[in-house]
């Protein structure tokens, strides 16, 4: 299945991709995709139903002018592995993590995947991030095997890791001073599930900022996959039903390059990842 959210900020419901451009809704059987739905075997019981009503012609509705929001709603937490592609660490100048490097993020960062991407104040080195994003499934901890790790995960997501260079390397402490800025998380446009993906580690990843390819990647050269990234992660945390992991990013960030390229007012951003969908966003000036 491909799970989305459909209409106005804080209003989103339930949905399913019926087709290219179509859906079904499911706002009378799910009120969202939350931690209650992923927690309470919402996927199996939704399984069947959105097969009958993609069968039925009636019940198919046209995404034309509708709003995707982010496929999930608000999330526990939103976690992040930093430096997650050894291309993507050798840009940076850092070496190899021999550990997943683990940071959080604001939930609140959570927007749909075209929604407008907002400049803090004080930012002077905003840069963009595609990455494959997982959604955790069941209440998980101390995962006894990468095998368990994979009935933990509801599905996949594309993710657009958003940071603010200055505050995350300049300005002290933890990372997440420089991830977790308003509208630094978009996801979408739906949810995979991992039933319609054959290989999540062969997956093609690209990123274009103004029409230009800043980021060619694939999954394949994650350091860490996503099945370890979770059995390692539940050794450490308890994760939820609904919660988002960001697994990183290949290299083209703008920090990578010589001279750096950071993002600008009315830039636009265009990125994807196979099978899982693609988000245009609008850069737009601090408040």
């Amino acid at each position: 299945m491909k799970l989305l959210r459909i209409g106005p900020v804080g209003r989103e419901r339930p949905a399913a991709l019926a087709g290219e451009d179509s859906y079904v809704d499911l706002s009378d059987v799910a009120d969202d995709f939350d931690e209650r739905f992923f927690g309470s075997g919402g996927l199996d019981r939704i399984l069947p139903i959105v097969a009958e009503r993609a069968a039925d012609p009636a019940a198919v509705r046209s995404l034309g002018g509708e709003r995707v929001g982010a496929p999930i709603a608000r999330p526990h937490q939103i976690l992040c592995i930093g430096l997650n592609y050894s291309d993507h660490a050798a840009e940076t100048g850092q070496a190899v993590p021999t550990e997943p490097i683990l940071f959080t993020k604001s939930p609140n960062t959570l927007i749909g995947p075209n929604d407008d991407v907002r400049i803090p104040r004080g930012s002077t080195k905003p840069d963009w991030e595609v990455e494959l994003g997982i959604v955790i499934g069941q209440r998980t901890s101390y995962l006894d095997s990468v095998e368990e790790a994979r009935q933990s995960i509801a599905g996949f997501v594309v993710v657009n890791d958003v940071s603010e260079r200055a505050f995350q390397i300049e300005r002290g402490g933890q990372w997440s001073k420089g991830k977790s800025a308003e509208t630094f998380n978009p996801a979408g446009p739906w949810l995979v599930t991992p039933d319609e993906i054959e290989d999540v580690l062969a997956l093609d990843m690209w990123l274009d900022v103004n029409g230009v390819r800043r980021q060619t990647g694939s999954t394949s050269t994650m350091i860490f996959d996503p099945y370890f990234i979770v059995h390692y992660l539940s050794q450490f945390l308890v994760l939820e039903p609904g919660d988002l992991i960001n697994t990183g990013t290949p290299p083209g960030v703008g920090m990578g390059f010589r001279p750096p390229i950071w993002l600008q007012p009315g830039d636009v951003i265009e990125l994807g990842i196979e099978g899982l969908g693609r988000q245009r966003q609008n850069v737009l000036a601090p408040r």
